[in-house]
């Protein structure tokens, strides 16, 4: 490489651009974190305040709008008769004035109602569309099937002053020499 390429090589990359390059990367970073997702419904969209309250019906933890808000999604798109399956199923409810799923479920008929209802709990549990390969997923982290052991916590075994106090015992000293 001759002396002239070498000054080139260095020229191009010159503090200036790297600074530069930089700062446009990191601007672009919270740019794009600052954009809402236009892939998801608005929190005070109908649609969604709907299912979710159908997901309270049929679910009694707390549930995560953005979650639920992909599951809406989903199913408006895989199932045509969504809107008149949910209104069904949130109509039995209110007429058993239910507060829980145990209340009303068994009064939902067989069929196409019942089916949505099964769907949109194991959707929730399941955090996906199906148990499929090429199943939508909806979310990991916040699946039902995960937190219903969230509050349990287990007391290791070898904690210093847990149950049973795993311990090693302490062996007294040798009489110290005194100088």
């Amino acid at each position: 490489m001759s002396d002239k390429t070498k000054i080139d090589a260095v020229s191009c990359t010159s503090r200036r651009r790297v600074l530069l390059g930089s700062v446009a990367i990191f601007g672009s970073y919270f740019a794009g974190a600052s954009l809402p997702s236009f892939a998801l419904p608005a929190a005070n969209d109908p649609q969604l305040t709907r299912f979710m309250t159908l997901s309270r019906l049929l679910i009694n933890h707390e549930l995560d709008s953005r979650v639920g808000a992909r599951i809406l999604k989903t199913a408006m798109k895989e199932r045509p008769d969504f809107k008149e399956s949910s209104d069904s199923i949130i109509a039995i409810a209110d007429a058993k004035q239910a507060k829980i799923v145990e209340d009303f479920f068994g009064d939902i008929p067989e069929g196409k109602a019942k089916q949505l209802a099964l769907w949109v709990i194991f959707a929730w549990y399941s955090g996906v569309s199906s148990p499929k390969a090429n199943a939508e997923l909806f979310t990991f982290e916040q699946a039902l099937t995960f937190k219903t052991t969230s509050d349990v916590v287990t007391i290791p075994s070898y904690g210093i002053t847990g149950p049973n106090m795993w311990r090693q015992v302490t062996v007294p000293l040798s009489a110290m020499p005194s100088f």
